[in-house]
């Protein structure tokens, strides 16, 4: 390895543990406020809403995210997203200390949900370093190694995760969110003050068809139509982000259910060791020379997973199997990231990254907002009654969140057929084979620019630091 390269690699760790810092910090206060918020109401409504609007952001704001992350550089985009962060979460914790405890989760007052929002706004703005990592991986990284950095991405996310997890059910359970939301700002604060000590290499992009717009859509649908079969795999994804809109809002309640907040939330972390285990395998042995194939199988066996883990009201086995399905996340996110940064030009990443991730994620806040009153109105209460009871127990046993299993069960099917089918594609061959046709960013690496110097692509004012332009 040369120089270069190390100063590169030294560079994407640097990043890498930046950017786990501040997921620490903003996933630490999200957590906990869905567990504080659920545990407030006992409505499952709330949960489904606050992980609807995550969502919801996610969807809206991937484009515009995106189109920033082309449009400047790399350092800049980050640094406003950790400044923006750290306000935004500053004004939560302001009207929660401001506003009385019982006015405030009264969700016929408006505090509860300004105070949402702004701690919304907050992990929305904390997106934006997500996205910029994936381009930093393409950057920094030679093409042979970087489904081994997305695994070692994964890794990274298992582990703030397993953090998380624990610390903010038992921060909740034992100490309120008060702190829960001090110990997030200065998390966010670190995670600053040592991005602005980074500097990211970054090479020098020539847009061919001119500086991005703010919000780029036409150019993010064009790069992404230009690669064959990418939209179908984006299509996919959205089916599949569809049905996982159904879990994002029902396993904190369904967990919290059959054990206690603090228990829940250390049996939820201890189970992110899957996505540990997942992604230190990736970083090790890779995906093959088929990711798209590999990215399939492990959604048929993340379905066959999903349908069985609340099968019984075991604890046992809800922990077991949300390690396997956290297993198979990394590689599901390694595959994809992998193909898109292999055919993907640089210069357009941001914005087909903000892109893949809009549509993707827009049919989950549909889901979760559906899911939540369809549930709690019907499914639950079907499940309870002694029809439900006599048709189901068979299959789902008895005991708490039978109604949850059996939504978890009919959704499960569904993924597993929808799956399958997707072998059969064209879209399945085509990409394939643009994936076997080469690294459209093999040389990008040998292109990169003095980190401490000003981007050379276009002239123009310092538009958000010193020793940084437009490009």
């Amino acid at each position: 390895m040369t120089s270069d390269q190390r100063a590169r690699t030294r560079a994407f760790y640097h990043v890498l543990g930046n950017s786990a810092v501040a997921m620490l910090g903003t996933a630490f206060l999200w957590y906990a406020i869905t567990f504080w918020a659920y545990l407030e109401t006992r409505s499952v409504i709330t949960t489904a809403f606050l992980g609807g609007a995550y969502m919801l952001g996610m969807a809206v704001l991937g484009v515009p995210f995106g189109s920033l992350i082309d449009r400047f550089r790399k350092h800049v985009v980050m640094m406003a997203s950790a400044i923006g962060t750290t306000v935004f979460f500053l004004l939560a914790g302001a009207i929660y200390l401001l506003v009385p405890a019982d006015q405030l989760i009264d969700l016929a007052r408006p505090w509860f949900w300004l105070f949402s929002s702004f701690a919304l706004i907050g992990a929305m703005l904390a997106m934006i370093r997500g996205l910029a990592l994936s381009t930093c991986v393409t950057m920094l990284i030679e093409s042979d190694r970087r489904v081994n950095a997305n695994g070692m991405v994964g890794t990274v996310n298992g582990v703030t995760m397993l953090v998380t997890g624990v610390l903010s059910g038992l921060a909740i359970g034992q100490l309120g969110l008060g702190p829960v939301i001090l110990i997030s700002i200065v998390a966010m604060a670190a995670s600053l003050v040592h991005l602005a000590l980074i500097r990211i290499p970054e090479p020098t992009i020539v847009h061919a068809d001119g500086t991005p717009k703010a919000v780029d859509f036409k150019a993010a649908w064009g790069a992404v139509i230009a690669v064959p079969g990418l939209i179908g795999l984006i299509i996919f994804s959205t089916f599949n982000n569809f049905l996982g809109g159904v879990f994002m809002s029902l396993l904190d309640a369904y967990g919290l259910e059959l054990m206690s907040v603090e228990l829940w939330g250390i049996l939820f972390g201890v189970s992110s060791v899957g996505f540990i285990i997942g992604g230190a395998l990736i970083a090790k042995f890779g995906l093959g020379s088929r990711p798209l194939k590999a990215l399939l199988l492990a959604c048929l066996l993340m379905w066959i997973i999903s349908g069985l883990f609340t099968i019984r009201a075991s604890v046992p086995l809800l922990v077991a199997g949300i390690v396997v399905y956290m297993a198979i996340i990394p590689v599901i996110e390694a595959a994809e990231q992998t193909l898109l940064q292999r055919v993907v030009p640089l210069s357009k990443q941001g914005r087909v990254f903000g892109f893949a991730q809009a549509i993707e994620v827009a049919a989950a806040p549909l889901s979760a907002f559906l899911i939540g009153p369809i549930a709690e109105f019907w499914l639950i209460p079907y499940a309870k009654s002694p029809e439900g009871r006599q048709q189901w127990s068979w299959l789902l046993g008895e005991g708490p969140g039978r109604g949850i299993a059996l939504v978890f069960l009919l959704v499960s099917i569904i993924g597993f057929i929808l799956t399958s089918m997707v072998f059969f594609t064209r879209t399945y061959r085509r990409l394939s084979a643009a994936y076997a046709a080469g690294d459209v960013n093999a040389d990008v690496t040998a292109d990169a620019d003095d980190p401490a110097g000003p981007s050379p692509d276009l002239p123009g004012p310092d538009v958000l630091g010193k020793g940084y332009t437009e490009h």
